[in-house]
């Protein structure tokens, strides 16, 4: 389970204080599918970032399980973040490294061993429907397939929750189509997926769970929400 507990963020830019998100409160079950909505600058990316410690929180708490991730310690980090996959709007793939290694080099960085990359890596890549463009580089690949190639590598660690920041920013509308529904199977199986997004389409079309935030606070929690931002 996810939970922020009044939590408040508060960034010093230039010591000019910034609010980021403020007394926010909410708990995400394990299996849930979650539209995070809101303009740019509403304060999605200091939730993600607060959850993957990246951030500390100026006062609250940020749970994920039994991490009190606020007070998590450096060296486990890394373990962390292991449990939860994240998707960029840029894909952040390695250039040089073709689709199979941008997935293996997640589990090389973790010091897997060989036998298990042959193993998992040919599984996400068929997973995401890509396994017979797996010795492609990303020049040679459009813009949904790499990112079905970034949400391969973030499945590859079998992880609890994949948080999708604006995926399909970047996508047409036939991409971005295909990018939710891999999304929506991935929920399916299993996996907490938290999507972050400001496309009013695909959160209509979605049918779950919407939070939705204005300036950094939650004005609205729905089961079957819609993006309803003013």
């Amino acid at each position: 389970m996810i939970q922020f507990i009044n939590v408040t963020k508060v960034y010093d830019k230039a010591h000019k204080e910034a609010v980021g998100v403020e007394d926010i409160n909410f708990k995400i079950e394990p299996g849930e599918f979650i539209s995070l909505v809101g303009k740019s600058g509403a304060g999605k990316s200091t939730i993600i970032k607060l959850l993957i410690g990246e951030e500390r929180p100026t006062k609250g708490r940020v749970m994920f399980g039994d991490y009190e991730v606020n007070k998590i310690k450096s060296a486990d980090i890394s373990k962390l973040r292991r449990q939860i996959g994240i998707v960029f709007q840029d894909f952040k793939l390695l250039m040089g490294k073709t689709a199979y290694e941008n997935v293996a080099f997640a589990l090389e960085a973790a010091g897997r061993p060989q036998s298990e990359i042959e193993e998992f890596v040919p599984q996400v890549l068929d997973m995401v429907g890509l396994s017979h463009k797996k010795f492609n580089f990303p020049h040679e690949l459009s813009g949904g397939e790499k990112q079905r190639v970034a949400i391969a590598r973030a499945m590859v660690h079998n992880p609890a929750v994949i948080v999708a920041d604006e995926p399909t920013g970047n996508l047409d509308d036939i991409n971005t189509d295909e990018i939710i529904k891999l999304l929506m199977r991935i929920n399916e199986l299993g996996t907490t997926v938290i999507l972050a997004t400001h496309n009013k389409n695909v959160v209509n079309n979605i049918g779950k769970r919407v939070i939705s935030l204005v300036d950094g606070r939650v004005v609205r929690d729905e089961p079957k929400g819609k993006y309803i931002i003013m």
